[in-house]
C-alpha cells in the first residue's frame, strides 16, 4: 500500500474550513483524500472533497479505503488539464483548497503489469491511465522502439537529467525491439556503470514515464489553472519529488506572488520530519510548497 507523504503538514496548510470544498488532484489510493474528509467530518459542517486521479484502478481502491467518509467525497477520473470540467460537473465555481502530490503511487510502481518497475519484469507500458481517453494512448515501448536515437537521447537527458543519455540511447536503438521492463533495465545496466546507490536505469525509466504521461505539460496546466480553480483566500498545496517539478512549482508560485495574485506560505520548501523519513523512506525526497490566493 502507498503511504501518503506529509499528511499532517498537507492538512494544516490547507487550513480546512467546516463548509469548504477541497480538491485532491492526485487521489491515488485515497490517503490524503481520506484525511481531508475525516477532518471535515470532525469540523461538523458540510465540507466536501473532490478526489481526482487519471488512474481509474487507483480510484477504485481509494473508494474502498475511504468508505467510512464516502458521503463527503466525489470521485472523478481526470487529468490536471480537465479539472475545471470536473468542478463544473459538480456545480462548483471555485475551491477553498487544492492539493496535489506529484509522486508516483507505490501501487503503480510495484505492479509489474503496469510497466513502471525496475525490479519486476513486465510490459514496457508506463501509462498512469490505461484508458485511452484519460491518457496519451502511447506506451514506453512506442518511445523506445520508434523514436530516433537523437530524440531518445534528448528525452532521457531533459526529463531524466541523465548525463549518460547518448550512450543509453545508442544501446537502445541497437537492441531493438525491446518489449519488457526487464530487458530495458538489463540493457542499461550493461552499458552504464553503477556509480550511485540508485539503479543505472532509474533516470531513464523516469524520463520515459514523464514523456508517456505528458507529466510536464499536465503540471503546467495545473499551475496555470490555480488562480481560476481556487477562490481568493483559498490555498494550494503541492508536493514534488523531482527537481524538474519543484522548479516549475517554485517559479509559478513566485510569479503569482510577484503579480499580486497570491502570497507564499512556505518561504523555504517544507521537507518531511526525520520520524516520517525513518518510517516511510520513499518520503525522503518530498518537497512541499503552499500559497494562499489573494
Amino acid at each position: 500500500m502507498h503511504t501518503p507523504v506529509m499528511l499532517k503538514e498537507s492538512v494544516e496548510y490547507l487550513a480546512l474550513q467546516p463548509d469548504g470544498v477541497y480538491l485532491d488532484a492526485t487521489a491515488g489510493l485515497g490517503g490524503h483524500t481520506g484525511a481531508i474528509a475525516r477532518r471535515l467530518a470532525e469540523l461538523g459542517g458540510s465540507g466536501l472533497v473532490l478526489a481526482c486521479d487519471r488512474d481509474a484502478e487507483s480510484l477504485e481502491l481509494a473508494k474502498t479505503s475511504t468508505a467510512d467518509v464516502s458521503s463527503r467525497i466525489r470521485f472523478h477520473q481526470s487529468l490536471f488539464s480537465r479539472l475545471g470540467e470536473r468542478l463544473t460537473a459538480e456545480g462548483i465555481s471555485q475551491l477553498d483548497g487544492l492539493l496535489a502530490d506529484l509522486g508516483v503511487s507505490r501501487y503503480q510502481l510495484t505492479d509489474g503489469g503496469r510497466g513502471f518497475s525496475l525490479m519486476t519484469d513486465g510490459p514496457l507500458d508506463m501509462r498512469m491511465s490505461r484508458d485511452a481517453h484519460a491518457g496519451t494512448g502511447g506506451t514506453a515501448a512506442d518511445l523506445v522502439n520508434f523514436e530516433s536515437e537523437k530524440e531518445l537521447a534528448d528525452l532521457i537527458f531533459r526529463l531524466g537529467e541523465e548525463r549518460r543519455s547518448r550512450r543509453i540511447a545508442r544501446a537502445i536503438v541497437r537492441a531493438r525491439p525491446l518489449t519488457t521492463t526487464g530487458q530495458l533495465a538489463k540493457l542499461i545496466e550493461e552499458v552504464v556503470p553503477r556509480t550511485e546507490k540508485i539503479h543505472p536505469a532509474t533516470r531513464t525509466f523516469m524520463a520515459l514515464r514523464i514523456a508517456v504521461n505528458q507529466e510536464q505539460e499536465e503540471l503546467d496546466a495545473l499551475l496555470a489553472s490555480i488562480p481560476t480553480l481556487v477562490k481568493p483566500g483559498g490555498r494550494a498545496v503541492i508536493i514534488t519529488f523531482m527537481s524538474l517539478e519543484d522548479r516549475k512549482v517554485k517559479h509559478s508560485f513566485q510569479a503569482m506572488a510577484k503579480a499580486g495574485r497570491a502570497q507564499g506560505l512556505t518561504r523555504h520548501v517544507v521537507r518531511p520530519a526525520e520520524e516520517e523519513i525513518w518510517s516511510n523512506p520513499p518520503s525522503r525526497g518530498a518537497k512541499l510548497r503552499a500559497l494562499e490566493l489573494l
